[in-house]
């Protein structure tokens, strides 16, 4: 009598996934496609754009953003939000400007102060959000009016409008600025330094997250905190170095404008919060955190520094960029859910 040998069931843990799919799952694939055809459009329907000056301008617009936007999308990434992270590149700024034109101090002890107030800020706000439980949304919304306030009142009170200048008179401003605020030439494309510091930054973020224990413990608490707490990640320390990464970063974001044009605006980087996330989610972030890269968020920093000013180049009503974002969001919702729904093997 024959017998029939049943076939046995294939794996499912040894089933070849799609490379499509495998390069769908990448967080920043997205944001490199819509960059590249940003990139193309602007290119055509300009003739400033892809000059030597006008790369040179989108750069540094996009790396004034992406400055911020790769240290937000590492929070996010952690689980939480920063919104006090836009008035933080006002405050630093400020007190630097404060302590150098009104009271003659040291420029470089003025700078160590301004990032141990930001360190500080960062630290205040994990601590709270981890020993209260409470959203990171409301506790660092809380710490951005209190910055917001302190910012314009302070302001007004030391020198009695709402700008501080004559940085440029400062002793030892000329040698901050090689820093800060200088700029060189590089294949020829005269460069802001905070190009410089926008690469670098992205570069080590994303060593950070991809080769470094520390970036498996931010994918896991922003992913299943539960599940990483059981296993032994130090969830209060690696939220808590989070929200002090988007503090220091808001300084380092402050010295760029600072030293960029030697002068600083009570309302710096107000409003500013929004365009960050707005970087990280369409970079691949998803807002309910676990997934992304540092990598996304800088090409979503990209897109937004060559909208910008490819918008202006173009000559059209600068309103459109808000309409674009709100697009650009949007969209890239929709693309994360995808995503999300592919890594969670729904192919």
């Amino acid at each position: 009598m024959a017998t029939t040998v049943a076939a046995a069931k294939p794996d499912e843990r040894l089933a070849r996934t799609n490379r499509l799919v495998l390069l769908l799952r990448r967080p920043e694939v997205g944001a490199a496609i819509a960059a590249l055809a940003i990139f193309i459009f602007f290119s055509v329907v300009t003739d400033s754009f892809l000059s030597v000056a006008g790369v040179s301008t989108w750069l540094y617009s996009a790396s004034l953003y992406g400055i911020m936007a790769v240290p937000v999308a590492m929070l996010m990434i952690g689980g939480e939000f920063d919104l006090s992270a836009g008035a933080m590149t006002g405050t630093t700024g400020l007190l630097v400007g404060a302590f150098t034109t009104q009271w003659g101090m040291n420029i470089f002890l003025a700078m160590a102060i301004s990032l141990v107030v930001a360190a500080g800020v960062g630290l205040f706000n994990g601590f709270v959000v981890m020993k209260t439980g409470l959203p990171s949304f409301i506790i660092t919304l809380a710490t951005f009016f209190i910055l917001q306030g302190l910012n314009v009142a302070g302001t007004k009170l030391i020198t009695g409008q709402v700008a501080i200048q004559g940085m440029s008179s400062v002793p030892g401003f000329d040698f901050v600025k090689i820093f800060f605020g200088s700029r060189t030439n590089i294949f020829g494309f005269s460069l802001n330094v905070a190009v410089i510091w926008w690469v670098v930054l992205t570069t080590l973020a994303t060593s950070l997250l991809v080769r470094t224990k520390y970036g498996n413990w931010i994918f896991a608490v922003g992913g299943e905190l539960e599940s990483a707490r059981q296993v032994g990640v130090p969830v209060l320390r690696t939220k808590i170095g989070l929200f002090i990464g988007t503090a220091t970063a808001g300084w380092l974001a402050g010295m760029v404008s600072l030293f960029g044009v030697a002068s600083v605006q009570a309302t710096t980087g107000i409003g500013q919060e929004f365009i960050y996330i707005i970087c990280a989610v369409v970079g691949g972030c998803l807002l309910t955190g676990g997934f992304g890269s540092a990598m996304g968020a800088a090409i979503g920093a990209l897109i937004y520094g060559m909208t910008l000013q490819g918008i202006i180049f173009a000559q059209w009503d600068n309103n459109w960029l808000k309409a674009f974002l709100g697009g650009m969001l949007l969209l890239a919702v929709f693309v994360n859910l995808y995503v999300r729904r592919q890594a969670g093997g729904r192919e």
